[in-house]
């Protein structure tokens, strides 16, 4: 696992290049993303939008779970649609609800999962499971019934699932919600000590105000890419020129 102190100092690798190369995606005849563009090789990067601006829909082409209709997504020079084998060893994603990502019925059995699909025995993969509850101070964990968790607890179980993995880049794609403040905290804290880099995708600005760079997409293209700093107080105050007016066909999608 990947994960520094507990004061989020960095240390390890360098941030993993991401490129997103003219994608296009369409399903049943809507356009979602439009030759959408984009690189980074930062460490940090968030991505606003509305609801159905198509942030969700590019989270999961990141982690390669969607293939574009045109264009292509490399991370580390990796065709994440194409080489799933490579993809599954570099870019891991933590879903906006973790019953959607959690799929057996002990914490153990589900971070062990994983391992085992990259080819490690099932000696090894124990060996890691263990290690990993213990960095989280979860060894307690290892045999509960993942049914038995909050939320919270269920998402804490994805992310050491997707750690274990050892990821250059891991997707999340809206992580807090439905989250109460301390739940939001503690995970932020062990996200932001996490070593590796992060694409954080939202709709809450408050969420994304200490990341590197911010992209904002709006009807599947960037509407406007800087410093969080320069994005989302512009983002900030159309949402509440939107939210203003009375027109609430403006508000769909």
């Amino acid at each position: 696992m990947a994960i520094t102190d507990t004061t989020g100092t960095k240390t390890g690798r360098d941030p993993c290049p991401v490129v997103v190369r003219n994608v296009s995606y369409s399903s049943e005849g809507t356009d979602i993303l439009r030759d959408l563009s984009f690189d980074t090789d930062t460490r940090r990067v968030g991505i606003v939008g509305r609801n159905g601006s198509g942030k969700t829909t590019l989270a999961r082409m990141l982690a390669g779970l969607i293939e574009p209709t045109a264009g292509e997504v490399l991370i580390d020079g990796c065709n994440v649609a194409k080489d799933r084998k490579t993809a599954v060893r570099t870019v891991g994603i933590l879903f906006q609800n973790p019953d959607h990502q959690i799929i057996f019925p002990t914490v153990s059995e589900e971070i062990e999962f994983g391992l085992l699909q990259l080819g490690k025995s099932k000696a090894e993969a124990a060996a890691e499971t263990t290690r990993i509850l213990s960095d989280f101070n979860k060894s307690h964990w290892a045999e509960a019934a993942v049914h038995t968790l909050s939320q919270g607890q269920r998402h804490l179980v994805c992310l050491m699932a997707v750690l274990a993995m050892s990821p250059k880049v891991i997707i999340l794609d809206e992580p807090f919600a439905g989250l109460d403040i301390p739940t939001t905290r503690q995970l932020t804290r062990y996200l932001d000590a996490v070593d590796a880099s992060l694409i954080h995708v939202s709709h809450d600005p408050q969420t994304l105000a200490s990341y590197d760079r911010v992209l904002w997409i709006d009807a599947g293209q960037v509407e406007m890419d800087g410093t969080a700093g320069e994005v989302l107080p512009v983002f900030t105050a159309r949402m509440e020129q939107l939210g203003g007016g009375d027109d609430l066909s403006l508000l769909t999608g």
